[in-house]
């Protein structure tokens, strides 16, 4: 008899999976949301805002290394960056090392817009973590990063 209640325990019921379902798109929508007020903030497509935002701890990037953490092809990344160039956000310096390298890195106006998009994060985050008692926060996080370690299990399955 215990065996058969630890059992039924572990396998996931049709009411799990689409409550699971249904918390992962409401969530999905909740930061796509976040993510077209922010754009529409500080005045910046998505895609520049998220490109600013990978400077947060490097002094230079290179548009090959953008176009690898942000997982888009270079031309992409070309069209963002001068964007970005146009708005004197960031500016490309040659490699002293290999003049074929551009090196970009924010300027004094980027690390500016940069400083008030991590401040309006902290914000948005900290509203959110206010919500919750201390003890719910930590499990939370627990949680939160367990479903982050699954997904990218489940991901490495896909490749």
């Amino acid at each position: 008899m215990n065996d058969f209640i630890q059992n039924e325990s572990l396998e996931i019921s049709a009411f799990q999976l689409h409550q699971f379902q249904d918390l992962m798109t409401k969530l999905f929508q909740c930061c796509q949301e976040r993510m077209q007020y922010q754009s529409e903030k500080f005045n910046l497509p998505d895609a520049e805002l998220r490109c600013l935002l990978l400077f947060g701890s490097e002094r230079y990037l290179t548009p090959k290394g953008i176009a690898q953490k942000m997982k888009l092809v270079k031309s992409r990344i070309t069209k963002i960056v001068d964007g970005l160039i146009k708005k004197e956000f960031i500016q490309r310096i040659k490699d002293p090392e290999d003049s074929r390298i551009s090196l970009l890195s924010l300027t004094p106006l980027g690390k500016k817009k940069l400083h008030e998009i991590i401040e309006f994060l902290d914000e948005i985050h900290h509203s959110v973590l206010e919500q919750m008692a201390p003890e719910q926060r930590k499990t939370l996080l627990i949680n939160l990063d367990l479903l982050k370690a699954s997904m990218e299990s489940v991901k490495e399955l896909m490749v």
